[in-house]
């Protein structure tokens, strides 16, 4: 595939540059305002993107073919009313949307929450869309679950393309739905593992409910790991699918956000996130630590990117 250069804005964990650079993509440039996700970025990649897009002039950029952005999603105050780029002032899209109209890349590749289509009344998509367009592009946006693209997480998220109109020459096509490539059985370690222990309050609190879930319908059996989460005294959701519930940005905040395996009596460890996220085994994360499941809750599905990025390619 044709070698072409790539920006990484709003970072994260890269994993958007995970994907982009095995179909021969450069990242020229990487952006994340978050100190902690910086040094785990760097220690991955060997770049340090800490910085302030709001402050990062778009001159200052180097030339690139896409940019990627997993933007967070703001409301806008005037939306609504078709002023595309103006309407979106003083938002973080703006950030992405200046940056494309200075630069005019090939390609915009966005991601984001499934709900930003209803986000403030529709307001929101409504601006992004009109924006897109009035800055020269052909826009393309899909809703996936990545259950239903081989990855064993229930995650719905919208994804956009947006391609410069001089070079759409045809028709993009987001990837079909497959069969699951894996489950959590291919992932979860059977070992009990210090420091991961479930507590005896959130136990307590999925035994409560535990009966009734195997005597429903959506008690799969006992060829399947049970995985707890949203651990309550008032509730507790269970799957026994092999699928992971969608993993979010509240484990970071401790307590019981973090999914337990109910079997093993323990929480999924940061390594197991990783891999329900679709990031490879050689991917470098602290342990034990808040903030590496906040930042792994707020990544992208690795998997999904790569295969969206192979359509990329095609107009590169």
């Amino acid at each position: 595939m044709k070698k072409f250069k790539f920006i990484d804005l709003f970072c994260g964990l890269g994993g958007f540059r995970i994907a982009l650079e095995k179909i021969g993509g450069q990242c020229v440039f990487s952006s994340d305002n978050n100190l902690d996700v910086c040094k785990i970025y760097e220690n991955n990649f060997g770049d340090n993107p800490y910085s302030d897009i709001t402050e990062i002039s778009e001159k200052n950029i180097p030339k690139f073919d896409v940019l990627c952005a997993g933007f967070p999603c703001q409301p806008f105050s005037i939306a609504g009313k078709r002023m595309g780029f103006n309407d979106s002032r003083g938002t973080l899209f703006f950030e992405v949307a200046r940056i494309l109209k200075y630069n005019k890349p090939k390609i915009a590749f966005l991601e984001n929450v499934s709900g930003i289509v209803s986000h403030d009344s529709g307001k929101t998509i409504k601006v992004i869309t009109n924006t897109l367009e009035e800055l020269g592009y052909i826009v393309n946006t899909k809703i996936m679950n990545a259950k239903d693209y081989g990855i064993p997480q229930n995650r719905n998220r919208w994804y956009c393309v947006a391609i410069r109109k001089d070079i759409y020459n045809k028709e993009f096509n987001f990837p079909d739905k497959c069969d699951l490539k894996y489950t959590l059985k291919d992932i979860i370690d059977k070992k009990k593992i210090h420091g991961y222990e479930s507590t005896e309050t959130a136990m307590n609190n999925i035994n409560k409910f535990l009966v009734d879930f195997k005597k429903s319908g959506r008690y799969i059996g006992k060829d399947n790991y049970i995985i707890a989460n949203e651990i309550r005294a008032s509730k507790c959701n269970f799957r026994s699918d092999g699928i992971s519930p969608c993993l979010t940005a509240k484990m970071g905040t401790g307590g019981n956000n973090i999914p337990v395996i109910v079997d093993l009596k323990r929480k999924l460890t940061e390594k197991e996130c990783l891999k329900i996220m679709g990031f490879p085994d050689d991917y470098k994360i602290k342990a034990k630590n808040m903030q590496s499941y906040k930042q792994i809750g707020n990544s992208v599905v690795v998997p999904i990117i790569y295969e969206i990025a192979k359509e990329i390619g095609e107009y590169l």
